[in-house]
């Protein structure tokens, strides 16, 4: 079942999923870096990691705590590291599509 749900997430856009996105929302969160989220580069995982978002569950914690909303995430992750409207998309929609996944 779960990989049915891969394969239903990952043909909803195929032209944005990555390998990347796959390899993520097909496991458990466990002890995930920040580098593993999409739309992360080397630059904003510095930085994440320097505010102390140094695995991808406290990305997710403070996911969460902000009910999902995705204006709010993409606000945020442009403060806390300076992603861009796209880079935060990909990482909002990534940890959606996680959550859906597993929780």
């Amino acid at each position: 079942m779960q990989s049915r749900s891969i394969f239903c997430l990952a043909t909803q856009d195929s032209k944005n999923v990555s390998q990347k996105y796959l390899d993520f929302v097909s496991s458990p969160m466990r002890d995930k870096g920040v580098e593993t989220l999409p739309g992360m580069n080397p630059t904003l995982c510095k930085k994440l990691i320097l505010k102390g978002y140094d695995k991808a569950y406290t990305v997710l914690g403070h996911f969460l705590l902000l009910k999902k909303q995705k204006e709010l995430f993409l606000d945020w992750m442009k403060d806390i590291c300076g992603a861009s409207k796209s880079q935060a998309s990909l990482c909002y929609q990534c940890l959606s599509d996680w959550c859906d996944m597993f929780a």
